[in-house]
């Protein structure tokens, strides 16, 4: 599913409308059957949800030992409509920032289950496809600057590199980016920050302000964006920088994720 979910959030990202997909599968030899078909019917699952087709695709076995039980590579194509420009580098003073729903829930889900920790309160992953969200989007305003899902690295590490490739300065407000409380119990826990964790459920929109309430709107229409709210703005100065105005009054510089992220999951 993660597979199939990750390739159609890149296209998305770019405000294309995801038509087709190739997967390539390279597994070692003993790998359970029951494993493997439990795997293509996720995959077909996934690919049903985000109304994209799987065209074609290849298969490979390696000894035992020689891979990680099994690797899944995927690649896809899609359409994007005219008069549509999202690219990273398009935010601009006075935009809004928009976040889709609560971050860190996948990357604390695969570090739970990996290290077979055991809690009460239940973490799930947030991985879907997010190309009918972004859809909704685009109808409300073809005028969306940049579209990012932030997964490596994390929220953090997403806004950095937006505000270097605009070369804008950009401020978020802690007190608004949702952060489900157990996430945040297991990351004060463990010694993570939420701004670094990976999601492959969430997208971030860079928007005009003058747009960022109907766009918003739409959002929360969707299964997927119900959750949406508006975290900061785009500013002029700070250029290249992130700056997070904290709970307690104070500012924090938001840095580039240092060091490999933890869980690794890609």
């Amino acid at each position: 599913m993660l597979s199939v979910n990750g390739t159609v959030n890149d296209l998305s990202m770019c405000g294309a409308a995801p038509c087709f997909l190739s997967i390539g599968v390279l597994m070692e030899e003993g790998l359970p059957m029951d494993d493997l078909k439990k795997i293509i019917l996720s995959i077909g699952s996934a690919a049903k949800k985000a109304g994209v087709k799987i065209v074609t695709g290849d298969t490979k076995v390696v000894p035992r030992g020689a891979a990680d039980r099994i690797f899944i590579n995927t690649s896809g194509i899609g359409l994007i409509p005219e008069g549509i420009e999202i690219a990273p580098y398009k935010a601009e003073p006075g935009d809004k920032i928009i976040v889709s729903g609560t971050i860190g829930d996948h990357g604390i889900t695969i570090l739970l289950q990996r290290e077979a920790m055991t809690l009460d309160a239940s973490i799930q992953s947030d991985t879907a496809s997010l190309n009918h969200l972004v859809q909704r989007m685009l109808s409300a305003s073809p005028n969306i600057h940049v579209l990012r899902d932030p997964t490596r690295g994390g929220l953090g590490t997403t806004l950095n590199e937006i505000a270097q490739s605009s070369d804008v300065g950009i401020t978020v407000h802690q007190n608004r980016i949702p952060v489900k409380p157990e996430v945040e119990s297991v990351c004060e826990l463990l010694g993570f920050d939420p701004l670094y964790v990976a999601n492959e459920g969430k997208l971030m929109a860079v928007v005009p302000e003058e747009d960022a309430d109907k766009i918003l709107a739409a959002m929360k229409e969707d299964l997927h964006g119900k959750e949406a709210v508006i975290i900061g703005e785009v500013v002029t100065e700070n250029s290249g920088m992130v700056l997070m105005k904290t709970k307690i009054g104070g500012v924090r510089i938001v840095d580039m994720l240092s060091g490999e992220q933890l869980p690794r999951i890609c």
